[in-house]
């Protein structure tokens, strides 16, 4: 962790925009700077945590809440270290400054990857620790005591061996003049079993304010002045205006300008750069919305103006038959497939799916202020100021950002370019700009989950043993946003749940990639390409234990093994990205998905249960953001051929977690997500264009269709070790354990998603 120094409460009042208080901040370089003289109104022992007169506590929340509730757990681990009563603490969003609010140091600020706790949780527990010695020393030197006499529980400090005692506020004007502990290895840390917030059932803080409409949104900022902007945009990928006509939009009453954005060089590498357009800008939505569709507009459609699903989909199946390059190799694949009793050959394929979060993009820009300000629902704060910097010609310093509450994420809010067209529109107009996505911008014009191509061919041996396994993908890579001519996946992209496959057990394995051109936008969706890799394995192993007549729980189980660690490094396997981190810290267990499988199967009673006729229990399980998931799902297909879903069970085992009321959230959230995934979700493009525009032709799981009974079950047999992901781990097992409930009900073997049943 990086040091933790004192700032004066001017230096805090710069950064934060809080009331007079000492600061004791996680910087990069430290440093000591004492308070400054005069009355003291609170104290804060880190630019995490600030404690009023009153007794306040208010903890900073540098990650962005989405629905995840990362605006609880962050703050949990704080207040449990520094002994601090729930009930007494509120909650302040930071703004984008990864120099100030990622103590960590390695995730610049971003709430993606599932990595907020995984990578926070040390950090802070340190800032709590650190705020509570401050706190105990103060009161050492109310006593005249040594501070080993001194000890805080429940927002109050306590001198031993007596009845008396502090409020947290009595000695905010002592705290103000301590110097931080900078040396973490000499704080005093918890022992997890005097815990009384980490581990345990909170509610959400949020859930108020977003349940009655409280809560701020990207589109609830307002400013005096305040534009509105919609764009109209290409409906191809690449394309540009050639000419417009905004004599008929300019009628509309309340639109004031009709710009035009220009889309960026097309040698350029698009990023999260604006597509460009056409930008209508108002004095409200409604009008400018009139005024985008009164638009004339000629386009050059530009190099993809070809791009048909139909033919591409074809192409990237071949590719994946095809293969290339290897990238992991075990044993003699070709000689197992000579000596096997049998081998069994499958393609399978998945989609482009596009996000579409319950709030679509949304994002203020006052070009005008200086710094430049920007209000955004963004996952990425830091990387918005660098694009709106970019945008307008200024220093990334010049540009500060506050992150609003998001209406889901899901990762298309990593992305920035709507806060880049925001920019260049304030820029021209002269004033603060609103850029409103509506559905069909975001469905059609926005970031997709990779399409993706999967040949599976594996040897069984006369007991029906899998003896050898060959698996090529395809793919579009999301690394293409920055080179365009970009036809192989990334290390990063393979490590998503492809080379990290782990059927331990398997001795001969061989796994290679197929080339895939972008032609549209490809971008990081929620879980990524484990979608796909857990779809076609667990849907493979099904097949193969049916060719076998095997159940499928016992040769998954089979397949798995219970070593303590797969090395893939033995595999040949170059570069594996395991989410960033290493692999000691973070190994790949086989043992741990094999007991989330086995838990799943009681619990959801597989192989026991007496279901009635047209029912059915499908398994799946999955590794992903160092988390092992495995997934039940009980499926039910009426007289009418109508597919229903009574009931599932998700188990997961996450190591070291926060919350638990979170994680089954996440998971009941995950489950309904994946069920659209499952179902529903499909994305096509003819003549270079995405066919679909709304719910009506991109439809969603509703409360008719969707799972309900959702069951989760939180191993604990592993959470002495470190925290692992939660957010995404929960949808990639869910697809492939419907398709094998479906198989087992009708005998269909579903090999593309969405899944159709007839």
């Amino acid at each position: 962790m990086p040091g933790i120094t004192n700032l004066s409460r001017r230096e805090f009042i710069a950064c934060t925009g809080a009331a007079t208080a000492l600061v004791l901040g996680a910087h990069l370089v430290t440093r000591s700077v004492h308070a400054e003289a005069g009355e003291i109104e609170s104290t804060a022992p880190n630019v995490f945590v600030r404690i009023d007169r009153d007794g306040t506590v208010t903890l900073t929340c540098s990650r962005s809440e989405m629905g995840q509730g990362v605006r609880t757990g962050m703050p949990m681990i704080i207040a449990d270290e520094l002994e601090a009563d729930w009930e007494r603490v509120t909650i302040w969003q930071a703004p984008g400054d990864a120099e100030k609010y990622d103590p960590a140091g390695i995730d610049g600020q971003n709430t993606d990857g599932s990595r907020s706790t995984r990578h926070s949780f040390g950090a802070m527990r340190e800032l709590g620790a650190s705020a509570r010695d401050v706190l105990e020393r103060a009161a050492a030197m109310h006593w005249s005591v040594d501070r080993s006499e001194v000890f805080a529980r429940n927002h109050r400090l306590h001198l031993k061996g007596t009845k008396e005692s502090l409020d947290f506020g009595d000695v905010v004007h002592i705290a103000a003049d301590l110097d931080a502990q900078t040396d973490t290895t000499k704080l005093a840390l918890k022992d997890p079993a005097d815990w009384k917030y980490i581990g345990k059932d909170m509610p959400v803080v949020d859930n108020f304010a977003m349940s009655t409409g409280g809560a701020n949104y990207g589109a609830d900022i307002n400013l005096p002045n305040l534009k509105i902007a919609v764009m109209a945009r290409c409906p191809v990928y690449r394309g540009r205006v050639k000419s417009y006509d905004a004599t008929e939009a300019l009628k509309v009453p309340g639109v004031e300008h009709v710009i035009e954005i220009p889309a960026p060089d097309i040698d350029q590498a698009i990023e999260f750069r604006a597509l460009g357009g056409i930008a209508v800008v108002g004095t409200n939505t409604w009008s400018v919305m009139q005024g985008r569709d009164k638009l004339s507009i000629e386009w050059d459609r530009g190099p993809f103006a070809s791009h048909d699903s139909a033919e591409y989909d074809d192409t990237l199946r071949a590719s994946a038959r095809k293969g290339g390059r290897t990238v992991r190799s075990r044993g003699d694949v070709d000689a197992a497939f000579e000596n096997a009793d049998r081998v069994v050959e499958s393609d399978y394929f998945v989609p482009y799916f596009a996000h579409t979060t319950m709030e679509p993009p949304a994002a203020v820009v006052d070009a005008t202020s200086h710094p430049v300000r920007v209000w955004a629902a963004t996952q990425a704060p830091m990387e918005t100021r660098q694009y709106v910097a970019e945008a307008l010609g200024v220093d990334r310093s010049d540009v500060h950002c506050e992150v609003t509450l998001l209406g889901g994420g899901f990762g298309r809010k990593s992305k920035c370019d709507f806060s880049y067209e925001a920019a260049l529109i304030s820029k021209q107009v002269n004033a603060p700009v609103r850029i409103q996505w509506t559905r069909e911008d975001d469905i059609q014009n926005g970031f997709y989950h990779a399409v993706s191509a999967q040949y599976l061919k594996a040897g069984l041996d006369l007991e029906g043993r899998v003896v050898a396994w060959q698996q090529h993908a395809a793919w579009p890579s999301f690394f293409s946003l920055w080179n365009p001519v970009l036809l192989d996946p990334s290390e990063l992209e393979m490590g998503l749940g492809l080379v990290d496959i782990p059927y331990n057990s398997i001795p001969n394995i061989r796994i290679q990639t197929g080339e895939a051109e972008a032609m549209i936008r490809i971008g990081w969706y929620r879980s990524v390409n484990n979608i796909q890799h857990a779809f076609a394995m667990n849907s493979f192993v099904a097949e193969l234990a049916a060719a076998a007549k095997r159940d499928f729980l016992d040769m998954m189980l089979e397949l798995i093994g219970d070593d303590d660690v797969m090395d893939v490094a033995k595999d040949d396997v170059e570069g594996f990205w395991n989410y960033g981190d290493s692999v000691e810290d973070w190994p790949i267990m086989p043992k741990r998905l094999a007991n989330t499988l086995r838990v799943v199967a009681a619990k959801s009673g597989y192989g026991k249960a007496d279901l009635p006729d047209g029912q059915a229990i499908g398994l799946a399980c999955h590794r992903s953001f160092h988390s092992y998931v495995a997934t039940a799902v009980r499926a039910k297909v009426d007289a009418g051929g109508k597919l229903h879903v009574p009931r599932v069970d998700v188990a997961i085992d996450c190591g070291r977690y926060v919350n638990p009321e979170g994680i089954r959230k996440q998971l009941e959230g995950a489950t309904v997500f994946a069920h659209s995934v499952a179902r529903h979700g499909k994305i096509t493009v003819q003549n270079g264009a995405v066919q679909q525009s709304n719910f009506h032709d991109y439809a969603l799981s509703r409360m008719s269709d969707a799972p309900l009974d959702v069951r989760v079950h939180l191993i604990e047999d592993f959470k002495h070790l470190r925290p692992c992901g939660v957010g995404e781990p929960g949808v990639p097992p869910y697809s492939p354990a419907l398709a094998n409930a479906i198989y087992m009900i009708t005998g269909k073997r579903l090999k593309s998603l969405p899944l159709k049943i007839s």
